[in-house]
């Protein structure tokens, strides 16, 4: 709920360690920012809120509450946005169902996520969950372009304090295996749109007899917007599959595959339900229809099949053909070897952008059943991306690890603006019910793209409007000019979506006769030259689509920093406001497990830090409101102060957390507004404040720890209680009377 009728910043209530920190950090900005007149109000788009806003008929009206995402969607069109956004749950299936089971355990009547809907009231219903599950918050929110980079604080820090980086040799068994046909690459169309052909058009399945299954009944085209399509075979998938499986049990290394369900959230649970069954093709070649009949689904992954197999009369004689078949295939990659949590097991487990840097950044080595490091065989089945990964196991192979004392830096500029799109909507992603010709047909009747497809295949649909794009060429721009360094299109000619993209790019360059200062490579030809580049300590701007830009802002800061958590992540919106993003937050499900246990949060909010000092500089500009500028540099110097001295949570119990850690956020930024000799007002104000933190340090302290070691609760997961989780995260009473002070 929103603290004030217009809030001057907004900050996001999302999920688990970022949404457990915030409640810790929270009451500190909002008392720092008072000093200066500015106020900050609250938007929920958590997980639990979302699906709490969707469901309002079957709620009480003391359990409702509104559509603060929707509301947010219109807050960031508006000139005036300013809005600070941690990272939330991009939700799959299973993380979805988990919300509901409890929220309902809580006494709130939400339906259950019906897995096959069977009749018009249940496709309703999953109409309002599939709104919610994946990706669904950032296409929302995200009406600008992406300036991405590591703070100068944070890369001086990872510079003088490098992070432990695994030893590459040139005999590693390490590989990047993709498909090379009938794949999305292979099979990708692309076309930009004439006002003739703008409007609303239809997305049709035609049967080889002739009848039509509209797939996607109106979907709306504006001029100039690049359209793409595409399929997977699925055929094509399961033999790559196979053979992979084979390569990968022959060469005596660990087999994983790397995709990212959360965001293609219709294609890619479709592509990991096949790696489940065509791990286990013996047993579903016996047993499928009773695993069918049993309801199991292979894309819940294989956490959820031994559950309900479990459950099944049959269950001691396919749990043992599931045992010899698993014995018979090669080792498989581990989320958690000590609690034999496979890479198989649940599909949101492995994010591609997060588990194949952390394996480059360990040397090649991903971890195996038996608790030891291996070389591993990383599937990607989509071969769009993979050669990014696999160019940098080559070169990495080849020169040995990345120095991060000396290393150079990968800024981005993203184009991600009104939803652009290279890989697909959920919307219009589909896995064919029967074989038949896939079209669009346009608002003119134009069908400028079309597939012929089996049954099984998954076709898919992006488009890009020319606005975001021209807007994403301005930045390139900008921020070149800013930097003066190497900037780099990564977009490769011979990819039918980036050909169109060329054709907007080239034309705004030449205008702004900034040829010469950009280069346009294929994604494997800029991850080379990249890696050279930061390698010889030097910086680069890679200037991608939304999925590279997702991709490599893991990649790079992971290398760099060790971690993404870290990085300073702007996005200019397009109609004059901001929004100020805080990081990934992949590792937050393990952060809350050691809370729950050890009352420990080691979740590290620097990145809220680097986003808060932003946010508060961009109002300055907009409000004319010299105070927040103030504070807006002063935190920058307070992130200084908890990197120098050391003060960012650590792992273990007895040492640094979060809430320790914004203690001493707080202090150093009251010690730098105390310094200050711009402003009188906020002098006075913060020299008692900082003299009182200061001298009630120790009490603080010991406050905050104190209750370190045994199990917290915090009354739900999704959906915590409010008086037990600040009860929690605000433990020291003498810090809260100082900031009331303010």
């Amino acid at each position: 709920m929103t603290k004030a009728a217009s809030p001057d910043i907004i900050y996001t209530k999302v999920d688990e360690a970022p949404q457990l920190a915030s409640v810790s950090l929270l009451p500190v900005i909002q008392s720092f920012a008072s000093a200066a007149g500015v106020t900050v109000g609250v938007k929920d788009i958590s997980l639990a809120g979302r699906i709490i806003a969707a469901f309002p008929e079957n709620l009480t009206p003391e359990q409702r509450q509104p559509d603060d995402l929707a509301e947010l969607g219109e807050l960031v069109k508006q000139p005036n946005a300013n809005v600070i956004k941690l990272p939330n749950i991009s939700a799959s299936v299973p993380q979805l169902v988990a919300a509901v089971k409890e929220l309902q355990a809580k006494g709130y009547a939400i339906p259950d996520y019906p897995e096959d809907p069977a009749d018009d009231a249940q496709k309703a219903i999953r109409a309002r969950f599939d709104a919610i599950k994946g990706s669904a918050v950032n296409p929302v929110l995200r009406e600008g372009n992406s300036d991405r980079r590591a703070a100068i604080a944070v890369k001086n820090y990872a510079m003088s304090n490098p992070h432990s980086m695994g030893a590459w040799v040139p005999e590693s068994k390490t590989v990047v295996s993709t498909m090379s046909s009938d794949d999305f690459f292979s099979n990708e169309k692309s076309v930009t749109l004439t006002a003739e052909q703008a409007g609303p058009a239809r997305i049709e399945l035609v049967a080889k007899d002739g009848s039509v299954t509209v797939l996607k009944e109106s979907v709306s085209y504006t001029a100039g917007t690049v359209v793409d399509a595409t399929f997977m075979s699925a055929k094509a998938l399961d033999r790559f599959l196979a053979e992979q499986i084979a390569a990968t049990k022959a060469a005596g290394i660990l087999f994983s595959i790397h995709l990212k369900a959360t965001m293609m959230k219709v294609s890619d649970p479709i592509i990991f339900g096949h790696a489940v069954k065509v791990f286990l093709q013996p047993v579903f070649d016996t047993y499928g229809e009773k695993l069918a009949a049993a309801g199991v689904n292979p894309n819940s992954g294989l956490g959820a099949l031994l559950d309900q197999v479990a459950a099944m009369p049959e269950a001691t004689e396919i749990l043992a053909a599931i045992d010899a078949v698993m014995a018979d295939r090669p080792a498989l990659y581990m989320v958690n070897s000590d609690k034999g949590i496979t890479n198989l097991h649940v599909p949101s487990d492995v994010i591609i952008d997060a588990s194949i840097p952390a394996l480059i950044r360990a040397g090649g080595k991903g971890w195996g059943p038996d608790g030891k490091a291996a070389d591993t065989n990383c599937v990607i089945p989509d071969s769009s991306y993979a050669p990014v990964y696999d160019e940098s196991v080559l070169y990495f192979k080849e020169t040995g690890a990345l120095d991060p004392r000396t290393a150079g830096t990968v800024q981005n500029v993203g184009l991600m603006a009104q939803k652009a799109e290279e890989y697909g909507s959920h919307p219009t992603t589909f896995e064919i019910p029967h074989d038949g010709t896939v079209r669009i047909v346009l608002a003119n009747g134009d069908i400028p793209l079309e597939h012929e497809v089996e049954k099984g295949d998954i076709w898919r649909s992006a488009s890009t409007k020319q606005a975001p794009i021209e807007d994403w060429v301005k930045l390139a721009i900008s921020r070149q000019k800013a930097e003066k360094c190497q900037a780099i299109f990564w977009l490769d000619e011979t990819r039918a979506h980036d050909a169109e993209l060329i054709k907007y790019v080239t034309p705004i360059l030449a205008a702004a006769g900034v040829t010469d200062k950009f280069q346009i490579m294929t994604p494997r030809a800029a991850t080379r030259l990249s890696l050279e580049t930061i390698r010889a300590g030097k910086n680069s701007i890679a200037v991608t689509g939304n999925v590279l830009r997702d991709y490599l802002t893991d990649l790079f800061p992971i290398l760099e920093l060790g971690t993404s958590a870290k990085m300073l992540s702007i996005v200019k919106l397009m109609n004059g406001g901001g929004m100020f993003e805080t990081g990934a937050g992949g590792s937050a499900p393990k952060h809350v497990q050691q809370l729950t246990q050890e009352n420990h949060l080691r979740w590290d909010s620097l990145g809220e830090f680097c986003a808060l000092g932003e946010s508060l500089k961009f109002l300055a500009e907009t409000k004319d409101n010299d105070k927040a500028r103030i504070l807006g540099h002063a935190v920058d110097r307070a992130t200084q102060g908890v990197l120098d001295k050391n003060k960012s949570p650590q792992a273990k119990v007895g040492q640094t957390d979060n809430r320790s850690s914004h203690y001493y956020f707080a202090l150093y930024w009251a010690q730098a507004l105390a310094t200050q000799n711009e402003d009188s007002t906020l002098l006075a104000k913060f020299v008692p404040i900082a003299q009182a933190l200061e001298e009630n340090e120790a009490i603080i302290l010991e406050e905050l720890s104190a209750a370190e070691g045994s199990p917290a609760d915090l009354g739900g997961y999704y959906l915590t209680d409010a008086q037990k989780t600040e009860s929690v995260m605000r433990p020291s009473q003498t810090l809260l009377r100082i900031l009331g002070e303010l």
